[in-house]
């Protein structure tokens, strides 16, 4: 298949569709979105969470979500058990994640818990479709070098092939993960694009959530 990673049209078709669907998404679902803020801000803490990941060319860019974790969850001791502990510094993710509130294991299920990222594809720091982005210490251990390079390569997304096929059901640990986000790499296109949208929404409306 055709790689059109390097069209300019392809590119300027992407960003533009990218600033309109999210711009659109903002101004329809504010209403949605202030009330998930109210609710995750009822045990106290933040609505929101932050956190730094590592975005196209290298760029780190601070990536929004509602928060979905207990207040404190950065301490990993307090919460986990050293096999989840080991599991965490395997795979960078718990499934299932004692830190997790109630509000915020619905959040996670139905995906709510990401729509704040709605801005950092409108900013420009994200795409509606690309591989996740990652934390520096998750892209350097999973990733050679030349593989990191490839992956930089496009803007991270908000879904992309690794959580519309399989997400959980797929691990680092295997290298099947690694296979998944590189084989959209080497397939970049908007048909590639608009097949894993319609992947996501069948997915999420699945109960299996995708991004």
């Amino acid at each position: 298949m055709e790689n059109k990673l390097d069209s300019g049209l392809y590119l300027y078709i992407k960003r533009g569709l990218d600033v309109l669907l999210s711009g659109f998404a903002l101004l329809l679902l504010w209403p949605v979105l202030l009330i998930i803020a109210l609710l995750v801000r009822r045990d106290g803490g933040p609505a929101f969470f932050t956190q730094t990941r590592i975005g196209r060319q290298g760029k780190p860019f601070a990536v929004y979500k509602f928060r979905s974790m207990k207040p404190g969850a950065d301490n990993l001791e307090n919460f986990l058990t050293p096999e989840q502990l080991a599991q965490y510094k395997r795979e960078f993710k718990l499934d299932p994640d004692p830190r997790i509130t109630k509000i915020g294991q619905f959040l996670r299920k139905s995906s709510l818990d990401e729509l704040p990222q709605l801005w950092n594809i409108f900013r420009g720091d994200m795409s509606i479709v690309g591989p996740r982005p990652l934390l520096q210490p998750e892209l350097q251990k999973n990733y050679t070098p030349e593989e990191q390079y490839r992956l930089l390569s496009v803007r991270p997304g908000l879904t992309g092939y690794w959580q519309a096929s399989s997400r959980n059901e797929t691990t680092y640990a295997t290298g099947a993960r690694q296979q998944q986000e590189l084989y959209y790499i080497g397939r970049v296109s908007l048909w590639m694009d608009i097949k894993i949208v319609f992947m996501t929404v069948k997915r999420v409306f699945s109960g299996k959530g995708a991004v």
